[in-house]
């Protein structure tokens, strides 16, 4: 059984809220089984997928009251519903999103406990997301990010927690572990965090079966994009389809013109929203100030687009790179791969990766806001990864005082002055900080 990091969050989430829990992001990545692991812990678990049971959405329409819902519930299982220890799992609810604001309601009443999963195909749960103020949290999830990868294989909470102190203290990680999970990263890359892909890595260690996995989730994205978007499938497809050989330019920028030559951003723009709301691409967007809130100096239609996975990039490339990638083959160019690997571990720990880009000082692979401050981050794939005009410019000018930056590459951990020059595994370590304060009361003092 894959471990993921959301088990944990839905028991926490269920222990000290009444509410509702929203798990959404691409297809098959895990969503579905989780929830189910979750609803073991309960005497008894009722699942209404829209998908593989469209007739239940005929049955909710038109229910007026949240009784009206239960008892309608209560026609199409089998299932006993006991209070307070029931769990109703409403899957597929991009198909029916009226079940969503009904939620409300069902929670208001308050005999069960609910969730919800649902996948990001087109606009749909999008503009329902406000809804249920106050009676949903809502959890984005993604493929297995790093550290869930080398758990699955079998590197133990010892070794991880050794490499997260090496990264806490910037010193070296011992050699031989380093080296190993170097290799471990080099695999990962080829199979990625895709829970079938990589619970077939698991039982048969063969690549090419890997690969057939990454190749029908591939033909699955295919197919929801001509039955979720008709108008726009065209476009799109062709969007997807180019993220490989893009990411391969030499400044890794999306270029409209590689669709039409006449391309004007305004014309596609949905579709890539609908790519980046599917969850299946990842666009990184350019910033021109690296001054807090990033956001602010956003260029809408500059931009780079990743996979939303690592394994299925390196499927789309040309068959019999997967073992060259493995082997750290010196005539493939890695910097398009680690910089996907990087934008969909940032984005999977809750960060937002913009790039950056002055005629002035040069351009940089990501900028990300942590602690309260911008944190520039390079991706070296090669051996000259202490060579970077860009991030020297930056980091010496004195407007910016930017405190530290990061230089991801195949070598152990150094730091000299400002830059620490950490393996590309470390990534994994780069989370969210939380530094907003939790208590504020504001002096009225000499006003009362």
């Amino acid at each position: 059984m894959l471990r993921r990091k959301i088990d944990g969050f839905i028991r926490s989430y269920y222990e000290t809220s009444r509410n509702a829990l929203l798990i959404t992001g691409a297809r098959q990545i895990g969503k579905t089984f989780s929830v189910r692991e979750f609803g073991k812990s309960f005497k008894t678990f009722v699942e209404i997928n829209f998908v593989d049971n469209p007739e239940a959405i005929g049955v909710f329409k038109g229910a007026k009251s949240s009784a009206d819902i239960l008892l309608r519930l209560s026609a199409i299982t089998t299932k006993p519903l006991i209070k307070g220890e029931t769990l109703i799992f409403f899957d597929e609810v991009q198909m029916y999103p009226d079940i969503v604001t009904a939620i409300k309601f069902l929670v208001d009443e308050g005999s069960y406990r609910y969730i919800l999963s649902g996948s990001l195909l087109g606009v749909e749960l999008k503009n329902l997301r406000s809804e249920p103020v106050g009676y949903m949290g809502v959890k984005d999830m993604y493929p297995l990010d790093f550290e869930e990868f080398i758990s699955c294989v079998g590197i133990n909470e010892n070794i991880i927690n050794s490499l997260r102190n090496a990264w806490i203290n910037r010193t070296p990680v011992d050699n031989f572990i380093h080296s190993k999970i170097m290799e471990l990263f080099r695999l990962y890359l080829v199979v990625g965090g895709m829970p079938a892909a990589v619970s077939k890595y698991l039982e048969t260690n063969n690549l090419q079966e890997v690969m057939a996995v990454q190749q029908d989730i591939i033909r699955l994205y295919k197919r929801d994009i001509s039955q979720y978007d008709p108008k726009n499938k065209l476009n799109i497809e062709e969007i997807f389809n180019l993220i490989p050989p893009e990411l391969n330019e030499k400044n890794k920028r999306f270029i409209l013109k590689s669709l039409n030559e006449h391309a004007k951003f305004d014309r596609y723009q949905n579709s890539f929203l609908w790519l980046k709301n599917a969850g299946v691409a990842l666009p990184v967007y350019n910033v021109e100030e690296p001054k807090v809130p990033l956001l602010l100096s956003r260029s809408r239609n500059l931009f780079k687009l990743f996979q939303s996975d690592i394994g299925l990039l390196a499927a789309q490339y040309a068959e019999g790179i997967q073992l060259r990638i493995i082997n750290g083959d010196k005539h493939i160019n890695f910097g398009s791969i680690f910089e996907n690997a990087v934008a969909q571990e940032l984005v999977a720990h809750g960060l937002e990766p913009y790039y950056y880009n002055s005629k002035k000082r040069g351009e940089l692979d990501f900028m990300i806001e942590h602690s309260g401050k911008i944190l520039p981050i390079e991706v070296k794939s090669g051996k000259d990864y202490e060579v970077h005009r860009a991030l020297s410019n930056i980091l010496d000018c004195s407007e910016y005082d930017l405190p530290e930056a990061v230089v991801f590459n195949n070598d152990n951990l150094s730091v000299n002055g400002k830059i620490i020059y950490t393996p590309i595994y470390m990534v994994m370590f780069l989370e969210k900080s939380h530094v907003a304060p939790t208590h504020y009361k504001v002096d009225l003092s000499g006003l009362i």
